[in-house]
């Protein structure tokens, strides 16, 4: 079996599966792993889309030699994205073929100068710019801050396979698929939104641009730099992402909490029984102490009520907590329905803090704030009760 993988006709994927890497960006835990797709167009000229990150740079190099003949060289880079997980064999790929052109925008080669150095055979495109290879012609489409300031989109407009850097993207090996017909989308979902939310999520308004740009553009694929590449279900993925940036929700409810001795546990467990009792079938708990903070950002971006609890700890909140609401605050998520409660010994912060926060982000709020004296007694599991009876009557 081939080393490369054919998208269409002299177009072919020469990307990479990371499965040994536990955190992505040395933050975000990858599970079910991540592949890092590129891509090379043959032709007069041959291009390359994008490289993978450098530790993979003897399978990626394989893959290319692959692909060409005796005599034949790469011509040109396009360089859709500068993050080092794209951008990463970049050096040694001119190094390889010294006489590559580098493609990019005059953000690109800010990016290009800072991580390798300036290169003498480098060519700056701007929106709708074209570069001929011979049957194949590139058109390059500016999509700033999706999510770095360089990053771009590609075009091949004779078979309309659009090169979307990492809008599109997923978690998730591809485990033998490569095309999004080839399996249950539905397997893939999950990861695509904690992506999109870990990655893309706080730049909501870049999105909906760069979607209004692609209902003008002829597309017949989607080819990300992870994940799937979208052939038959295009409209699945732009979906998906359409509702996300516009902060769209389904009904249900995501309860978070931060408990040092089982006692803000309790209450949270309380008020679970009492949101399943009350008809709201989708109700996920997070021990801020063990979710990781990337799969509580997911299911805060898929469920519209939010409930959280936190333990006071020196005056303040709960560390995991605070750290949890620091990043919705930076991700300006928006148009939630929001629970409070937590439990305190001789002092109180964590509660308090937890209203400072909804003043903060402006999401409606509902019953009162609790706070448990000690540990919670018969009186603040009926106020746990009523957060949510309030929510699930509101989401």
């Amino acid at each position: 079996m081939p080393l490369s993988q054919k998208l269409t006709e002299n177009i072919y994927w020469i990307g990479v599966n990371d499965r040994r890497t536990h955190l992505f960006e040395n933050l975000w835990p990858l599970d079910k792993g991540i592949s890092y797709n590129a891509y090379v167009i043959k032709d007069k000229k041959n291009a390359l889309i994008d490289t993978v990150e450098i530790s993979f740079t003897e399978s990626y190099f394989e893959r290319i030699d692959s692909l060409l003949n005796d005599g034949e060289s790469i011509d040109y880079l396009i360089i859709n994205h500068m993050e080092p997980d794209h951008s990463g064999v970049l050096k040694l790929i001119s190094m390889k073929y010294p006489h590559i052109t580098l493609v990019g925008n005059k953000n690109t080669f800010k990016f290009v100068t800072g991580f390798f150095g300036d290169f003498k055979n480098k060519l700056i495109v701007d929106e709708g710019d074209t570069l001929n290879l011979g049957d194949h012609t590139l058109t390059f489409v500016m999509t700033p801050m999706l999510h770095w300031p360089e990053t771009m989109m590609t075009l091949e407009t004779k078979t309309k396979i659009l090169f979307t850097g990492d809008v599109f993207g997923s978690f998730q090996t591809l485990d033998g698929v490569l095309f999004d017909d080839e399996s249950d989308l539905s397997k893939w979902e999950d990861e695509q939104r904690r992506y999109y939310s870990n990655i893309v999520g706080k730049y909501v308004k870049q999105t909906q641009k760069a979607l209004e740009k692609l209902n003008t553009i002829p597309v017949n694929m989607l080819a990300p730099t992870h994940g799937l590449i979208w052939r038959s279900n295009i409209n699945h993925i732009i979906h998906l992402y359409d509702r996300w940036s516009r902060n769209e929700t389904e009904k249900g409810v995501v309860i978070v909490y931060g408990s040092m001795y089982g006692r803000t546990e309790r209450m949270a467990e309380v008020m679970a029984r009492s949101l399943i009792k009350n008809g709201i079938k989708d109700v996920i708990i997070h021990d801020a102490s063990k979710s990781h903070l990337s799969y509580i950002l997911s299911d805060i971006w898929k469920y519209r009520g939010l409930i959280l609890g936190s333990p006071a700890y020196n005056n303040g909140l709960y560390p995991p907590i605070e750290q949890l609401i620091i990043k919705l605050e930076q991700l300006q998520i928006k148009d939630r329905i929001l629970g409070i409660f937590g439990s305190a010994t001789w002092s109180g912060g964590g509660v308090k803090n937890l209203v400072r926060f909804a003043e903060s982000i402006g999401w409606q709020t509902v019953a009162h704030p609790h706070e448990a004296k000690y540990k919670p007694l018969d009186d603040d599991y009926q106020a746990c009760i009523k957060i949510a009876e309030e929510m699930g009557m509101m989401i």
